[in-house]
């Protein structure tokens, strides 16, 4: 646009002598007033803020720790208890062990002690029963030898001896017989 006194602008645009100096606006003043107040805040508060938020985040780091500690605390003497419990299991098992090889050791004494007196029974059983089968024997064998004696001696009177005094010896020998056996 051309003005009167012949300069050119550009349209929109006004003068340069016209404009009010950028120091001088009280739009500058405020945005100045506005930056200055929030960093005021931001010196004042934001500190606080942080402080305070690395304050709570100590504190939970510190009630972890402590609460970690605890645990631990818990689980060495719930391990202690346990290695405890084990040592007396171990101790248990020993003195079972040791107990049963003593029992057993007793059982196999008193088991050989019986073997042996089973054996000696058996051996005395077998002994009296060759006693009884040696006087059966030798009982038999003297009740043939009489009735081989006997036989003998009634042949050997007969012989000699006439009949009716046959008859009267031969009885007074079977009477008498027992007599002698026994």
């Amino acid at each position: 646009m051309e003005h009167q006194d012949g300069t050119m602008t550009e349209v929109g645009h006004e003068p340069a002598e016209h404009a009010e100096p950028f120091l001088q606006s009280p739009e500058f003043w405020v945005a100045i007033a506005f930056l200055f107040f929030v960093a005021l805040l931001l010196y004042v508060k934001v500190p606080k803020l942080i402080a305070a938020a690395l304050d709570k985040r100590s504190a939970a780091i510190a009630t972890q720790i402590d609460e970690a500690r605890r645990l631990r605390e818990e689980a060495e003497a719930l391990l202690a208890q346990y290695q405890s419990k084990e040592r007396e299991a171990q101790a248990e098992a020993q003195e079972i062990v040791a107990h049963a090889e003593a029992e057993a050791k007793r059982v196999a004494a008193d088991a050989q002690k019986a073997l042996e007196a089973s054996i000696a029974r058996r051996e005395q059983l077998a002994v009296e029963k060759i006693a009884q089968a040696e006087a059966a024997a030798v009982k038999e064998v003297r009740t043939v030898a009489v009735e081989v004696a006997t036989e003998a001696a009634r042949k050997v009177i007969a012989a000699s001896i006439d009949a009716g005094k046959n008859n009267v010896l031969v009885e007074d020998a079977i009477r008498e017989l027992p007599k002698h056996l026994h």
